[in-house]
């Protein structure tokens, strides 16, 4: 007889009962927006039996949860489609992703757009079939020979590769059928707004000796004004997207002979410059040291730290006189050979090294995408050395350096999770529970809003992922702590602590950029490539009228320079309002008219980026405005591009 308590009603039933019949008997008039319910920390289908006493949280598209339920459900509407049109595809897997869904396929030939209009049309017939979506459960054998039977052969390697034991549950919607957690909506009517996007293709597995498969990528939402706001920065990314701007603006190119490597033209390599150098001046205000490590080491070193297992895939290796070799991925166990070097004592303690470490990742060619994911990066890389009992202030003083960083940067709004531990992990449960205990009270000291990620901790230790919010409102996970008890003791670091005994420090690994490519491929997009001053590669561009100015510009251009200003000067035969539209397409901050008047007036004519007249003022009035917008950084109002 269970007791179930929804809204703050309570009713008794005799015997076991679905969610929805719960539901209908104590709250109906929440049945027509109800996507699935909580049950203590859970989420389950309305059609999932209860039969103990519980209370109900109701799940609506306009919950997070629900809106990835909705999605996910999306998916299979999605592949339910593509089967019904062409039989022959076969269905591999589905998940949901940011503001999103994707199913991959394996097909005979390329979807066309034309392809993408039909699966639409039909995904929309399904969803007015209002088709109930039920959730079975089978054992393996029968869920093998079901698929085997059906000649889904992607779906028989996905079962035989879910651990024994594990409970193997399908969901079936009208004539389709498919291997899935779920949850899932009750019913394909649930899904009313939704859009296909675009194809691209993917490999099995994301392993690139597997066949190549067709990806569709689509979005659904709650209402169709949060889809049309969508669809809308969509359009705003599309004009901002860093691979056309980086090309409009010279910053960088990329091509096949270098595949996810970055060739850094002047204004863009002046940009990372900028970069790295705010970062150094930050990170020796906090009392770090720069180090520098080597690009390759041993494979037994990345076998003894871990990573070798875990990472070996990604990794590029070469050999030497019989001996295998990896490029880095990362730099941490470069980092413990360092700490390694010389006799350290609790005195010595927090040590903290930072580098900008050039790593490289052997990624997918199908995962590449400009900045955002390259096979050569550099990362602002540090790792703190220190005891238990440091853990609280370092991470404290880390997340205070890292607001004033993204700051400074123009970011404001900053999103936290906790990432505990995973399932395949080292070290003991209880340094799991210590190294998750120490973060969640970091964050309790700080007094700031966060969110657990469940099982998403790196294999050594759990972490703070800190995420950005652009100016289109899209989220960018970039800084990150991790607490590690485990690599120190693998790679057989220790100090001498205050009572002479021998202690294994604690290893806190932490980033705030992450990636500097792709941070700078983040800011452009931010900005629209419209950079705030301090970090425009041109600051400021001096034009002339006519060419009896230019001795008078070249003039204005070394007092501006000597002021550690960054400023081009155009001398050419053009007419001056062509310069200046040209240089506006460059997005240069401040242009500088000059004519007759300004040499008469010993005074400079400024202009600001979009348009703005200032008027007429001296050199030292110019560079005094514009140093006193540098030191604001990026701690002012985004322009507009």
């Amino acid at each position: 007889m269970p007791v179930i308590t929804i809204l703050d009603q309570t009713k008794i039933f005799h015997e076991a009962i679905k969610a929805i019949d719960a539901l209908q008997a104590i709250a109906p008039h929440c049945l027509a927006d109800a996507l699935a319910v909580r049950i203590e920390d859970r989420i389950f289908d309305l059609s999932h039996v209860i039969s103990t006493d519980s209370s109900l949280e109701i799940i609506t598209a306009a919950d997070s949860e629900g809106l990835v339920i909705l999605r996910h459900s999306a998916a299979h509407v999605l592949a339910q489609a593509v089967k019904q049109i062409f039989p022959s595809a076969q269905v591999t897997i589905g998940p949901v992703i940011e503001e999103g869904f994707y199913y991959d396929f394996a097909f005979e030939r390329s979807f066309t757009p034309d392809d993408l209009v039909q699966i639409e049309q039909c995904m929309s017939k399904l969803v007015r079939s209002d088709l109930p979506i039920e959730r079975l459960i089978m054992n393996r054998s029968e869920a093998i020979a079901l698929f085997r039977n059906l000649g889904e052969l992607y779906k028989v390697q996905i079962i035989e590769a879910i651990p024994e034991g594990e409970i193997i549950s399908l969901y079936r919607q009208g004539d389709f059928i498919d291997v899935c957690r779920g949850p899932h909506i009750p019913s394909t009517g649930k899904l009313s707004v939704f859009k296909l996007m675009r194809v691209a293709g993917a490999y099995w597995r994301g392993d690139a000796r597997n066949a190549m498969l067709q990806r569709i990528y689509g979005t659904a939402w709650y209402t169709q004004t949060e889809l049309d706001a969508y669809l809308e920065r969509i359009r705003l990314a599309q004009l901002r997207d860093h691979r056309k701007l980086g090309k409009q603006l010279n910053l960088l190119h990329m091509q096949e002979e270098a595949p996810g490597m970055v060739f850094w033209l002047p204004d863009g390599w002046t940009v990372y410059r900028l970069i790295e150098h705010y970062i150094r001046q930050q990170l020796v205000k906090q009392g770090y040291q720069e180090v520098r490590t080597p690009q390759i080491l041993a494979r037994t070193l990345w076998e003894q730290s871990g990573h070798w297992d875990k990472f070996y895939k990604e990794m590029f290796i070469t050999y030497s006189e019989d001996r295998a070799f990896a490029i880095k991925p990362m730099n941490c166990p470069a980092h413990v050979q360092i700490f390694n070097q010389g006799l350290k004592s609790y005195r010595d303690l927090p040590l903290r090294l930072a580098e900008f470490g050039c790593c490289h990742r052997n990624e997918p060619s199908g995962a590449l995408h400009g900045l955002m994911r390259v096979r050569h990066f550099v990362q602002d890389d540090a790792h703190i050395f220190c005891t238990e009992a440091d853990i609280q202030s370092e991470v404290s003083r880390f997340i205070d350096l890292l607001y004033t960083v993204y700051a400074d940067f123009g970011f404001e709004q900053v999103l936290l999770k906790l990432a505990t531990r995973p399932q395949l992990r080292v070290g003991s449960d209880e340094s799991w529970d210590k190294a998750e205990a120490a973060l969640a009270q970091a964050l309790r000291a700080k007094h700031l809003e966060w969110a657990y990620a469940n099982g998403e901790g790196a294999f050594y230790g759990p972490k703070i992922e800190f995420s950005l919010r652009d100016s289109l409102g899209r989220v960018w996970q970039c800084g990150t702590i991790q607490v590690d008890f485990s690599m120190p003791e693998r790679l057989g670091a220790t100090y001498v602590a205050e009572d002479g005994n021998r202690e294994i420090p604690v290893m806190l690994h932490r980033a705030i950029l992450g990636s500097l490519e792709r941070f700078i491929g983040i800011l452009i997009e931010h900005y629209a490539g419209a950079f705030p001053v301090w970090l425009a590669p041109v600051q400021v561009v001096v034009l002339t009228i006519t060419e009896k100015q230019n001795a008078y510009a070249q003039i204005i251009q070394e007092q501006l320079v000597q002021l550690g200003l960054r400023v081009r000067l155009d001398l050419r035969n053009e007419k001056i309002g062509f310069k200046i539209r040209e240089h506006s397409l460059n997005k240069v901050p401040y242009y500088l008219v000059l004519g007759d008047r300004e040499i008469q007036d010993h005074s400079v004519s400024v202009r600001k980026r979009g348009g703005k007249d200032l008027g007429n003022m001296s050199v030292d009035s110019f560079s005094q405005l514009v140093q006193t917008e540098q030191k604001q950084r990026g701690r002012i109002l985004v322009e507009a591009a």
